[in-house]
């Protein structure tokens, strides 16, 4: 699902594709912009504008 169709949220359990690789991903904070996600780690929580993120799938736990 797109990023521009879907507007993330805090709390939101993510998966996403970086470098080339799919990696899940916690919103520690979403606005209508931007997010800053923790992909829970031990890196470095970083901010991607929600324009930028291309193809995300979100955890829907109703599904679970």
């Amino acid at each position: 699902m797109s990023a521009t169709a879907t507007r993330l949220r805090t709390g939101n359990v993510i998966e996403i594709e970086i470098g080339g690789d799919t990696v899940s991903a916690l919103v520690l904070l979403g606005t209508s912009e931007s997010v800053i996600l923790d992909r829970c780690d031990g890196s470095t929580p970083f901010v991607v504008r929600q324009c930028d993120l291309g193809d995300v799938r979100v955890f829907d736990p109703s599904y679970a």
